[in-house]
């Protein structure tokens, strides 16, 4: 955009808490790119006439988050196949021919922040997954695509895990939240996709006694950035994964469509995001 400071925002309601403008200005300033991304609260009535005039005040694209994430697919001309198999879009291009592009990026935060924080091999036997919400989606579906060979998937309101198994098939199997502790026996993966351990939310209080201490367990929860859950996990000689490093790999595809440099998700970013 010749002439034009590129600007990027994240859209939300609320969206204030969000981390994403003080990551993607830390991107922008580390790399000396003249550039913008900002907070951007926006009511649900009003998504797409504000997404329709995004590109005429200078936005190259924007991140979607609660509640708008299922919702913009229905707005956006062009989805990818990983933005429709999840279900939600959390990527937004403005493209240069005016057309609307929605990404999911979150499935690829998640595998990559296993992949660069712990010796983790997807096939190497069953995933348990906790909760069946919008990140659980992203975590099956990326799950599936490294080859994991079996999901235990576990919710408090079993219908939701049921609607998912139908969606992504045979390789899930569905226990019920009770008996949540039970999927744990020989799993490699575990992951918590649930808001429980949360700063302000209940603890999650599925019990571990059947974990292996070969398996790689992880948070999407940042908030504290050690839940009592991998805590319990680690005290089991298991390798944790805090949720920080989705939060930071999601962002970096988005940061280089629309400001053209690949950011590096390093030491020093983490602890900036930690510092704000």
């Amino acid at each position: 955009m010749s002439g034009h400071i590129p600007l990027a925002g994240v859209i939300g309601a609320p969206v204030a808490h969000s981390k994403s403008p003080a990551l993607h200005g830390y991107w922008l300033k580390r790399y000396g790119i003249a550039g913008h991304y900002v907070h951007l609260h926006v009511e649900q009535a009003d998504l797409e006439e504000v997404l329709r005039a995004m590109p005429k005040m200078g936005f190259v694209g924007a991140n979607v988050t609660i509640p708008h994430k299922e919702h913009v697919l229905a707005i956006a001309d062009i989805v990818t196949d990983r933005a429709a198999l999840i279900g939600a879009a959390n990527t937004l291009i403005f493209r240069a021919d005016g057309k609307l592009h929605a990404d999911n990026t979150d499935g690829y935060g998640f595998v990559e922040n296993l992949r660069m924080n712990a010796d983790w091999d997807p096939k190497a036997g069953p995933a348990v997954v906790l909760g069946a919400g919008g990140a659980a989606r992203a975590v099956i579906a990326s799950l599936l695509e490294v080859g994991v060979p079996e999901i235990r998937l576990s919710n408090r309101t079993r219908t939701r895990s049921e609607a998912l198994r139908h969606e992504f098939g045979a390789k899930i199997s569905v226990v019920e939240w009770v008996n949540a502790g039970d999927m744990m026996e020989g799993a490699k993966t575990v992951v918590n996709t649930t808001s429980l351990g949360m700063q302000g939310q209940p603890e999650l209080k599925v019990p571990l006694d059947l974990l292996s201490s070969d398996a790689v367990v992880t948070d999407i929860v940042y908030t504290p950035l050690r839940t009592a859950f991998l805590e319990k996990a680690a005290e089991r000689g298991c390798q944790t994964v805090d949720g920080l490093g989705m939060l930071l790999y999601q962002a970096a595809p988005g940061f280089e469509r629309w400001f053209g440099q690949r950011p590096e998700v390093d030491e020093d970013t983490r602890n900036f995001i930690l510092a704000s």
